[in-house]
């Protein structure tokens, strides 16, 4: 039986699902305890399709790397910098959506602070991100 998780949690949830800006939510182990609607297309999944995850497994089936394609280490995703150093993060990133198709974000990750300071879990927003990659030493013009 899955265990009862803080109150803050269920609440998190709950109003992440009456947003319309796409909301990953992730417990004090990493393990994604929801998504919602609005993150569905993003993730070409919906949350009743995956249900809860382990880290391991969300990071594997989403696959997170730095925005112009490249590998990052798990620990540098934003959402688990914000887990596990408790700090916010900003990035742009690429996420690979359930049929394998990259899907460029924007987001924000931040730690979850219950009463007392307890860590409660860790939340990204996200959302498409319409501008292309830079190229270092491009200037956007052609001769």
């Amino acid at each position: 039986m899955p265990q009862q998780q803080p109150v803050e949690l269920i609440l998190f949830r709950q109003m992440a699902g009456y947003l319309d800006t796409p909301v990953f939510l992730v417990g004090p182990d990493g393990e994604l305890l929801y998504f919602n609607e609005a993150a569905e297309p993003l993730l070409g999944v919906r949350f009743d399709e995956v249900g809860e995850m382990r880290m391991p497994d969300w990071l594997a089936a989403f696959r997170p790397s730095a925005h112009d394609g490249r590998a990052i280490p798990p620990d540098e995703v934003p959402l688990v910098v914000a887990l596990r150093r408790r700090r916010a993060v900003q990035e742009r990133l690429l996420i690979v959506d359930r049929q394998g198709t990259p899907q460029p974000i924007l987001t924000t990750a931040f730690p979850l602070r219950g009463q007392s300071g307890r860590i409660l879990g860790a939340v990204a927003f996200f959302w498409p991100d319409e501008e292309p990659p830079r190229t270092p030493g491009f200037t956007g013009h052609v001769s």
